[in-house]
């Protein structure tokens, strides 16, 4: 059985370069990722890519450490003949589908070709994929990729892409026995932001300038991501909507390391916030030991006259 990749080919925020590589990958049928500086690791084993990765980004974060050693790791070892690639252009569109034809090798000249005399920021590490021209261009509305650069997905969630549309990577099913206007509480509060907290919040913006609602990782969909300027804090909040109380707070924490490793900047603290209906002794009893998430209840208040 094949599995299924998302790969960004280059940074969608520089679109005059972005279209020319796409554009040598469509005919070349190929793709390739980053990390240029560590040269060819075709003949590393894992803990000679891990000393590598150390030694050449020595001043990163030990997250980021480990995240580039999976995704070159995944590059250049996981991938098969006959794996489906995604190449997507930011976190709301695919540029194209591909079957992989080659595994992964390595030609600097190829990565200079790649992006011309356009920059000097180029990717060498490449593999063949020969790229339907069925599936071309598919949009969405709002964000479905992670910023990753490379990761596995599902089938169930391929053939949801590929199909056009847009899907949720939520976990659980919601209780049906909930109010039906809860369906639309994360709407609410993302239009009503400021709002609602009084300024002291404000929406956190991805690179490309998608607020972060609903927002795609490799681990699950974040509801919404804020930043708290006064304290240099990202806020990671989840709404209940009925999920039971120990995987809300554990999709929290989850969430929240995430973006502790991936989001974070210098100086900067995580911490979270769970909107939910009404008191629950379970999560009550379960935040007396977490310091760093806020619980807020919130009201519908419907009134005709």
């Amino acid at each position: 059985m094949p599995r299924y990749w998302i790969i960004a080919p280059y940074d969608s925020t520089r679109p005059d370069i972005w279209d020319k590589v796409w554009q040598y990958d469509l005919t070349n049928n190929v793709i390739a990722i980053g990390w240029s500086e560590l040269k060819d690791i075709s003949s590393y084993d894992q803990d000679t890519l891990r000393k590598a990765i150390e030694a050449t980004y020595a001043e990163t974060k030990a997250g980021w450490k480990t995240w580039s050693f999976n995704s070159m790791w995944n590059f250049w070892h996981s991938i098969a003949v006959g794996d489906i690639v995604i190449a997507r252009r930011g976190t709301k569109r695919i540029a194209g589908v591909g079957t992989v034809i080659k595994t992964a090798f390595y030609n600097e000249k190829m990565g200079y070709d790649r992006v011309g005399k356009l920059t000097n920021d180029y990717y060498s590490n490449f593999i063949g994929v020969q790229w339907s021209s069925d599936i071309r261009d598919i949009g969405f509305e709002n964000p479905v990729f992670s910023f990753q650069t490379i990761y596995e997905i599902p089938e169930n969630k391929y053939k949801s892409f590929v199909k056009g549309k847009q899907i949720e990577i939520e976990e659980e099913v919601i209780e049906q026995t909930e109010f039906v206007m809860e369906k639309y509480l994360e709407e609410f509060i993302v239009t009503n932001f400021d709002t609602i907290f009084k300024g002291k919040l404000k929406l956190y913006r991805d690179a490309e300038g998608n607020i972060a609602r609903q927002y795609p990782t490799e681990i699950g969909t974040i509801d919404i991501i804020a930043e708290e300027p006064s304290t240099n804090t990202l806020i990671v909040i989840e709404l209940k909507k009925g999920r039971e109380s120990d995987k809300v707070l554990g999709q929290t924490l989850r969430y929240m390391g995430w973006v502790n490793e991936n989001l974070k900047g210098e100086l900067q603290k995580v911490k979270g916030m769970i909107i939910c209906k009404a008191p629950d002794a379970k999560l009550l009893f379960a935040l007396k030991m977490v310091s760093d998430i806020e619980l807020k209840y919130y009201t519908i208040n419907f009134r005709l006259s």
